[in-house]
């Protein structure tokens, strides 16, 4: 890969951003094969809806982000096995059963621009299947035979039970500050990316230092990606999202531009955002919109975004140097610069 090629796309316009991850991704692209072989292979079961909804769900789209991480970083420390194929489906499989579980609790009906499972099954066929891709994602990495990785991946698991439950706490309560918010990002989103990069890591048998310097990375990385989520969910091109605008809005999650713009905010200002968390009323985009513009909210998150980002790149400047390391601080940047 070029570096310089994916090392700055700054202001790059969307397809400036989707170039970049495309050639990133292309880094990886035979481990990324092989790793959706295996999870096509590991979906079968003999019960017809279990297949139906498993690879609907896997095969709709998204980036592959979690499991590219993963491969990516194991290629940076130059690991020379396959442990990394599995572990990477074992990613995946978790994050497509949160995917499964949080549209039922969210009530969505669109994932990825198409209908959401729940949608076309129903909540109790989606809930069970997510808990089906759980259970395959621990019989998977048991098979890799490593008592750190299973540690790892099952305080995973739990960490993003707990964000879940945090975010429906938070759920319709205006009095949601920063600190709760990135509590529950930190919890649900970041930490799969995290154990993602570490994993790589455990793998290679690479030092304590790496190894936290890793960790660290995953967790600014997601922490980055999600807060770029909040402003998307305010300004992106609805048939790039995958989604409506204000869907967050909608399900009456405070997210940080709605938690700052709340904070900056009186009077008339402050109910129109209250009552829209209290009640999730997409109906009041606009006026919920233009106080969020008003307060400079929208660029205040990108700043907590890009901060994040940058923290990130910090982690991995003591690799060893390869279009992988590149790859890495390249994916950071992208997280805050994308369009979709």
């Amino acid at each position: 890969m070029n570096s310089q090629a994916v090392s700055d796309p700054g202001s790059a316009d969307l397809r400036n951003s989707r170039e970049v991850f495309a050639s990133i991704r292309r880094l990886v692209d035979g481990e990324a094969a092989a790793v959706d072989r295996l999870i096509l292979r590991e979906l079968h079961s003999d019960v017809v809806l279990i297949n139906q909804i498993g690879q609907y769900i896997v095969g709709s789209g998204g980036k592959r982000l979690r499991p590219m991480l993963h491969l990516l970083s194991a290629k940076a420390l130059g690991y020379p096995g396959d442990h990394h194929i599995t572990l990477a489906a074992v990613i995946e499989f978790i994050h497509t059963a949160t995917l499964l579980h949080d549209d039922v609790v969210d009530e969505s009906v669109l994932r990825r621009g198409q209908d959401s499972a729940n949608a076309l099954w129903g909540n109790s066929a989606s809930v069970l299947v997510g808990d089906y891709l759980y259970s395959r994602s621990f019989e998977l990495m048991v098979r890799v035979q490593n008592m750190r990785v299973m540690d790892i991946l099952s305080r995973t698991t739990t960490a993003i039970a707990e964000g879940e439950v945090l975010q429906l706490l938070n759920c319709n309560n205006p009095a949601t500050d920063e600190g709760q918010y990135l509590d529950v990002i930190s919890r649900k989103t970041a930490i799969l990316f995290s154990a993602a990069a570490q994993l790589a890591a455990v793998l290679t048998g690479s030092s304590p230092e790496i190894e936290e310097s890793l960790k660290d990375y995953g967790t600014y990385l997601g922490m980055a990606f999600q807060l770029k989520d909040d402003v998307l969910d305010y300004k992106a091109d609805p048939e790039e999202w995958g989604k409506n605008l204000g869907d967050d809005l909608a399900e009456g999650k405070p997210t940080l531009p709605l938690i700052y713009a709340l904070s900056q905010s009186s009077g008339a200002d402050a109910n129109i955002l209250r009552q829209a968390i209290e009640q999730g009323e997409r109906e009041q985009f606009k006026k919920v919109y233009a106080v969020i513009e008003s307060t400079d909210a929208i660029p205040y998150t990108e700043r907590r975004a890009r901060d994040a980002a940058n923290k990130a790149i910090e982690q991995v400047t003591h690799l060893p140097e390869s279009d992988y390391k590149e790859a890495l601080i390249a994916l950071a940047r992208f997280a805050v610069d994308r369009g979709y």
